[in-house]
Order: structure tokens, then sequence, then C-alpha cells
């Protein structure tokens, strides 16, 4: 086995380290080893907040409407059932209070979203509502509302 032990390296000065270290920090402090505490307490931050979310005029009516349904119930072949529940027609008009812009978009956007789970063919609310049952149309309300969220409308 052929092992070198001499080197090419060439000899250093030990005091150049230290030279250096004093060009670098010319006032160092001495390390003294300190009996262990407690962890230094991290700054809080304040709380972020995020503001609240303000619904658009669409999603209000929808949802205020769904709120009506649930609590009146929902019917059929009627646009006010004479035990106070009514159809979802019925409901957008107790939601919006008139028949303005929030009330037509909300109808549009639930109409829209009646064909998108139940199939073009629905021409009006009040026939697709008809046609449904409680909870193929809840569903629809509920797609509706989502979107609408989602749109900020």
């Amino acid at each position: 086995m052929n092992t070198r032990t001499k080197t090419d390296f060439t000899p250093l000065d030990p005091d150049l380290y230290a030279a250096a270290f004093q060009l670098l920090d010319p006032t160092p402090q001495p390390v003294t080893p300190e009996a262990p505490s407690a962890p230094a307490p991290v700054p809080s931050r304040p709380a972020i907040t995020l503001p609240a979310h303000q619904p658009g005029p669409v999603e209000k009516t929808l949802s205020d409407a769904l709120a009506f349904l649930d609590a009146h119930g929902w019917a059929r072949h009627s646009l006010i059932h004479p035990e106070g529940a009514r159809c979802s027609i019925g409901a957008l008009r107790a939601a919006a209070g008139s028949r303005n812009a929030a009330y037509r978009d909300a109808g549009n956007l639930l109409l829209d979203e009646a064909r998108r789970q139940h199939g073009k063919k629905w021409q009006t609310i009040p026939h697709w509502n008809d046609s449904h049952t409680g909870a193929q149309v809840r569903s629809v309300w509920e797609a509706a509302i989502h979107r609408a969220r989602h749109l900020s409308i």
C-alpha cells in the first residue's frame, strides 16, 4: 500500500486567522456560558380580522327566500298555499318585496341553476318547481345561493 504522508500544503501563520477575525469584528464580546433561561417571548401580531361577508342583492334575495321557505314551508301548484307555504316564485317575491332588479336577477340565476341540475327544458320557475321534489328544489336554491356568493352579486 502506498500512503503518502507528505502533503503539498503551504503552512499558514496561526496568527493570520486571529488578525482576520479582528478585522471583521474589532470588539468581540466574550462568550460566557449562561444558565439556560426561558425562551424570549414572541412578539404578538395583532389578530387579522377578515371583513365580514356582505352579500350582494341577488345573494341576499335568494338567501332570504330560502329562509322564508324554511320558515313557512314549500308548496307546489300554488303561489301561496292557504297555510302560508309558498312555491319558489312566491318565496322570491316575499324576499324581494317587489319586482326589482334583485328579484329578476335572482329568478334568472335560480332558473339557470334549475336547468343545470335538471335539464334545459324548464322555461319557467313555477313549471320546474311543480315538477320536482322538495329536496331537489332545495338543492337548486342552495347551488344558486352559492353561485351568487361566488360571483359577488
